[in-house]
């Protein structure tokens, strides 16, 4: 349960009951950072279904407000990181390096960012629209598994927050997420990409970024959620 509490503080702004930890119970953490995605859908669901009491763009615009909220602006953070990073992949790693550590924030940045918050504002509207509140609520959970399979997958780009957790994640946790995985795609069929979209993912940060951090785990969270998001709404006018 420890464990569970280090990771909401960690990936969200909800209130917790302080705990002390060493270093390796917070890289155990990651372990529960799908559980921390349930939590995270189940309030951005429940704000989505509020505000659509009134129409389906003020549900979208609740939803995405408590979105950003619940997690800080987080792994909005490590998406504009990797987006000025990427500017600079073509130079040397000297230079992606410290980009990535820049505090600034540079104009592929704000593109990334602004385009981020746009695709999940229309495509909570249109899922809204179609009250698809269970699919609103299991994407966060599904996108949070990523990680575990980036930390494991992808060498360290550098010596930083994402390299502390390497080896935290165990075959069990794998099997335990996987079966969970499964298990929501009975209530959500287009679930079941999300495998592809962390192959995708990690095969373009090994590729253009050369490895994982503690932002290619943000950014890919992000990705994920807006890809999934997608892929239910095009589930649900298939359907």
């Amino acid at each position: 349960m420890k464990g569970l509490i280090v990771a909401i503080q960690f990936l969200t702004r909800l209130p917790t009951p302080r705990v002390t930890v060493s270093s390796d119970e917070f890289a155990a953490s990651m372990r529960w950072f799908p559980a921390v995605g349930l939590i995270v859908g189940a309030l951005v669901a429940g704000a989505g279904w509020a505000g659509a009491r009134i129409d389906p763009w003020t549900g979208a615009l609740a939803a995405l407000v408590l979105w950003v909220a619940v997690t800080g602006a987080l792994h909005l953070d490590g998406l504009g990181d990797i987006a000025d990073a990427s500017g600079a992949a073509h130079k040397d790693r000297e230079r992606l390096i410290a980009v990535l550590g820049d505090p600034h924030v540079g104009s592929f940045a704000v593109v990334a960012i602004a385009l981020q918050l746009m695709t999940k504002l229309v495509l909570l509207h249109a899922l809204l629209d179609g009250q698809a509140f269970v699919a609103i609520a299991l994407i966060p959970f599904a996108a949070r598994i990523g990680p575990l399979v980036w930390s494991r997958a992808l060498p360290d780009l550098h010596a930083g927050l994402g390299s502390r957790f390497r080896n935290a994640v165990r075959p069990l946790d794998f099997l335990f997420w996987s079966l969970a995985l499964v298990a929501a795609a009975w209530a959500l069929p287009s679930l079941l990409v999300a495998p592809l979209v962390f192959l995708l993912w990690g095969w373009w940060l090994l590729r253009k970024i050369g490895g994982i951090s503690g932002d290619g785990h943000g950014a890919g969270i992000e990705i994920g959620e807006s890809l999934l998001l997608a892929a239910a709404l095009l589930l649900a006018h298939m359907a």
